[in-house]
């Protein structure tokens, strides 16, 4: 009997299933084992190949080929059925990790929206089950897919305006001239992308959210206000008196541009003159969200530079501290902290000036050897250390107070000193100082005592901050 079970070939199929297909699943699970611990998409078909076609696939080998049941029965079909289907979801899972998983950003594979390739997967699946049930089953779904054909004609008459919107989003998604977090300029709506769906992209204007049809993107042009990469210019136009030398006043205005801490780091702003006392100012700044507060603080710091430089912005040159009695009131303020006497107001008068800076101005940066000395007569000045690009403060100068110390020193400055408030100041000649610590050795010392406080106080928060670095980078030790 065993004879004639191999003579009539039953008997391998039966030997080959029963040592092939344990053998098999051992290998694809130490396979696969590999491959989930790198990481690799490719271990989601072989899971499947494993778990469902080799099972199903022995068990119609099986009944086919060793037991030699009749193709007509129920079972057999059911399982080749079966075997069929899994044998579609496999190829497609494969070609899925073969052409998407590790497509390239730039790629046309990694741009085709994830519902292309859903919509794609639907249909080859119900293509191949559809000759799958013709093969197996001998069905006639020849009329079936002429159904589904008319049904789909006459739905999407009826539904087209519905489904133009949605085949323009899909467009949309795969063409993707914008992403989220653009600036667009659509005519309609200028703003941010905050959402693209099927229907429609929705855009944060900054006064609400305005919700543009995708149909309408489509069918139309717009601007992306954030290609291509790099800074986005947020310009301007001032004019000033014509009797305001141009060279100079362009100084300024690049002087007050660069230091707005929205400045996108080692780019310059530019300035162009167009006569009349017109200029063109164009300040680089990380995208268009940033550039109405980039030009609102730019203007505001530029009114108080330009009548501290003696400059008529928008020709008008009137400053309210120039008025009579301003500088000598103001000198009353600090006579104090100078230790002034009577005769000496006469003397300051013609050499002192009022200074006034607006919030977050820079009145005096690190690293320069400072030719005047500043008192504060009202508003608050902060100290700080630049630090990796950025400003730790440690003090704080209010009225009273002196500012550039070290000019009496003959030293650079340690610290950049930034207007908190409207910060208004006497300036002082540095010689004019000189003279006032020569005649008053208490005013030196007190100068002396003031500028070491300082240097203890950087010097503390400097070493509070590595301290802080330290134990970050031990808890992050730690914790690895």
């Amino acid at each position: 009997m065993l004879d004639e079970a191999f003579r009539d070939g039953w008997g391998w199929w039966v030997v080959t299933l029963a040592l092939g297909v344990p053998v098999l699943l051992v290998v694809l699970t130490e396979l696969i084992n590999g491959l989930r611990r790198r990481g690799s998409a490719l271990a989601g078909p072989l899971r499947l190949l494993r778990n469902g076609v080799i099972p199903v696939g022995a068990l119609f080998a099986l009944l086919a080929f060793a037991i030699q049941s009749p193709s007509e029965q129920v079972w057999t079909r059911v399982v080749a059925t079966v075997f069929g289907f899994l044998v579609i979801l496999l190829v497609l899972s494969s070609f899925n990790v073969a052409l998407f998983t590790h497509a390239a950003d730039d790629s046309w594979r990694k741009r085709i929206p994830t519902i292309f390739v859903e919509i794609a997967r639907l249909i080859l699946v119900a293509l191949g089950l559809a000759l799958l049930f013709s093969w197996v089953w001998d069905a006639d779904v020849g009329g079936l897919i002429t159904a589904l054909g008319v049904g789909s004609i006459v739905i999407g008459l009826a539904l087209q305006n519905a489904v133009g919107g949605v085949i323009s989003g899909l467009l949309l998604l795969f063409e993707q001239p914008f992403k989220i977090g653009d600036f667009l300029d659509t005519g309609g709506a200028k703003g941010r992308v905050v959402e693209v769906n099927w229907r429609a992209v929705h855009i944060d204007t900054g006064s609400g959210i305005q919700i543009v049809p995708n149909s309408t993107l489509s069918g139309a042009s717009f601007t992306n206000l954030s290609e291509p990469d790099g800074p986005y210019s947020a310009a301007t136009s001032v004019t000033f008196s014509t009797d305001d030398p141009p060279h100079e006043v362009m100084a300024l205005l690049i002087e007050v541009a660069d230091a707005l801490p929205m400045r996108v780091p080692r780019e310059r702003a530019s300035v162009s003159y167009s006569g009349a006392g017109a200029y063109g100012v164009s300040i680089p700044v990380a995208g268009p969200a940033d550039a109405s507060r980039t030009l609102s603080t730019y203007l505001s710091w530029l009114w108080y530079a330009a009548r501290r430089h003696g400059f008529a912005l928008d020709g008008d040159a009137t400053d309210p501290i120039a008025e009579p009695g301003r500088l000598a009131e103001a000198l009353d303020a600090v006579s104090a902290t100078l230790h002034l006497r009577d005769d000496d107001r006469e003397a300051l008068l013609d050499s002192a000036v009022l200074e006034r800076y607006g919030v977050g101005e820079v009145v005096l940066p690190s690293g320069v050897v400072p030719d005047e000395v500043r008192v504060v007569v009202s508003g608050r000045a902060t100290l700080a250390l630049e630090v990796d690009g950025g400003r730790v403060e440690f003090a704080s100068a209010e009225k009273g107070d002196i500012i550039g110390q070290t000019a009496l020193t003959r030293e650079r400055t340690q610290a950049v000193t930034v207007a908190g408030e409207i910060l208004t100041v006497v300036v002082l000649p540095l010689d004019t100082v000189d003279e006032l610590i020569r005649a008053r050795p208490r005013l030196a010392a007190e100068i002396g005592e003031s500028l070491e406080l300082k240097r203890t106080l950087a010097a503390d928060r400097l070493a509070s901050l590595d301290l802080a670095r330290g134990s970050i980078g031990r808890g992050s030790i730690s914790r690895g």
